[in-house]
This record gives structure tokens, sequence and C-alpha cells, in this order.
């Protein structure tokens, strides 16, 4: 028990520093490019971010634990809209870009409608995986091309500030950075989900349970941190850029990778339940968007309560939690 404990705080551990090694090294190089805040949120911080949900999914379907893959992308989106940008809104309100309502939410959303049809068979195949990851690469090339031709929606101020920025840090130490966090994501990944299911299996909670709450709360701690870091330095556009390309890439690169892997079964709880959740919430966002252009604390709150009701229907719903 103990021994399972300290792997799993461990490959936690692992999990956030090589999430943040890989944000910080992936953002760096990033801003050499002269992309946006926005953009690099969506992009390069998401996929940062999302690395440790990819490692873990990718990892618990090679062990033949369904669950936990589909556990840990719905309920990383989940925590994403709801715990985490109801913690950033609470630090500071969001205020909301126009072509996140107009483009970013749109792809949310419409990524979440299309894994729920998809799946509604009880199963993922790999040649939807295949769709999801040509969907990911023209969305991503989209915004980058998009960025990058509407220079006049970031100031001269940013840029010289990002070049001075860049021009501290060499480029091998860039590198050196995200191939350290690739290594923690691998391990760390590794100790989680070995840790996690055998907790799972002694305390009789099953591993839906796992992957929904601590599976997914802990690959959603490099979100936290990065959009927690984000608000406090009002950077607000990087923080919700940051959030809705990290569901994003959940669905389409998480998945989509695994899929093409190994065939992910799905079964009728999630159908059901948890991704109608994820479906709510993430329509939730839109009104709170569009009202003032901006998500305050008090939708921070709103949030944060939604998640905290979440978490306890999902844990008071399984018959064997202690």
């Amino acid at each position: 028990m103990a021994y399972h404990l300290l792997y799993l705080f461990a490959g936690l551990f692992l999990l956030v520093l090589g999430g943040n090694f890989l944000v910080k090294g992936s953002a760096n190089l990033a801003l050499r490019m002269r992309i946006s805040p926005l953009v690099v949120g969506l992009t390069i911080v998401a996929f940062g971010t999302s690395s440790p949900e990819l490692l873990v999914s990718i990892n618990a379907a090679l062990s033949g634990s369904p669950d936990l893959t589909m556990g840990n992308v719905i309920g990383s989106n989940i925590c994403n809209l709801a715990l985490v940008l109801g913690v950033a809104a609470i630090i500071r309100p969001i205020e909301v870009n126009s072509d996140s309502i107009k483009i970013d939410w749109p792809m949310t959303m419409g990524s979440s409608v299309l894994l729920y049809f998809l799946v509604r068979e009880g199963l993922l195949k790999s040649f939807e995986g295949v769709l999801f990851i040509t969907l990911l690469i023209g969305y991503t090339a989209f915004v980058i091309v998009k960025s990058r031709k509407e220079n006049n929606k970031i100031s001269r101020e940013d840029y010289k500030e990002s070049s001075k920025y860049s021009s501290r840090k060499l480029l091998y130490k860039d590198i050196v950075l995200i191939i350290l966090g690739c290594f923690g994501l691998y391990y760390g990944s590794d100790w989680f989900v070995e840790a996690g299911k055998h907790l799972a299996l002694h305390f009789g909670v099953s591993e839906r349970v796992i992957g929904i709450t601590v599976l997914a709360l802990g690959t959603s701690l490099p979100e936290l941190v990065t959009a927690s870091i984000a608000s406090f330095k009002d950077q607000t556009d990087l923080a919700l850029g940051n959030l809705m390309g990290s569901n994003i890439f959940n669905i389409l690169s998480i998945l989509g990778i695994t899929s093409i892997i190994k065939e992910i079964e799905v079964s009728d709880i999630f159908l059901n339940v948890d991704m109608i959740w994820m479906l709510g919430v993430t329509l939730l966002i839109l009104p709170m968007m569009v009202h003032q252009r901006q998500i305050g604390r008090y939708e921070g709150f709103v949030l944060l309560l939604i998640y905290g009701f979440y978490t306890f229907k999902v844990l008071s719903t399984s018959v064997h939690v202690l």
C-alpha cells in the first residue's frame, strides 16, 4: 500500500516537473517564431501541458486499461474547464478574445461532440484516430497561419519583450528542457498508471473512478500551474488559450494517437454520464465568454462548485468506495 502510494506521488512529481520543463522549452521556441500569446497557448503550451495525459493514456491502453485512458481524457477536460479555469478566473478575471469565441470554443465543442458520436458504438477505431489527427493538424496550421497574418493584433512591446527574453536563453537550453521534460513525462506516466491501477484494486474502486479523479487531476496539474501563473502575470489570453487548446489536444491528439496504436473500448457509463458532463461544462463556458467578454470571479466560483459536485457524484456512485 505505502509502496504504491510512494510510486503514485513520485510519478505525479515527475509528470508535473516534466510537463513544466516541456512547456518552458516549447514556449521559448514558440516566442522565437513571433507567434501571439493566444496561439502559443492554443498550440505549443497546450500540447506541452497535455503530454502527461498522452503518455498516461497510451500506457494505460497498452496495459489493457481502456477505462483509465478514457477516464483520464474526459476527466482532464472537465477538470480544465471547471477546476482550472475556475481557479484562474478567481485569481484574475479573464478577458476573452473574439477569436476564442468565433474559432477556439467551436473547435473545442465540435471535438467533444464528434468524440461523443464516434464512440456511441462502444469503440474508438484506428481510422477514427487518423481522422482526429488530420483535424488537429489542420486546426493547428490554421491558427498559426492566421496569427502570423494578423501581426497587428500583437503589440510591438510584446514582441520586444519576447525578443529580450528569448535572447537570454540559448537554443540548446530550450532543447535540453524539452528532452528532460520528455523523460520526466515518460517515467512519470509509467509509475503513475501502475500505482493507480494497484490502488484501484486495493480499494475496490473502478478504473473509471481512478481515471476520472486521481489521474485526471494529476495530469491536469500542468494546466493548473500554467493557467494560474498566466493569470497572475495578467496573460489571460495564454491562460484561456492553454485550457481550450489542451481540451482540443486531449481529444484529437491523445485519443487520436492512442486509438491508432490500439483501439479503445468505451463503456456505457462514459457515454451516459461523463461525456454528458464534459459536453455540458463546455457548453456552459460559451455564455460566460460572451457576457461582457470576460470570465469573472463569480463565474470562476460557479465553475469550482460544478467541479466539486461532479467529483462528489462520481465518488458517491462508486459502490466500492470506502
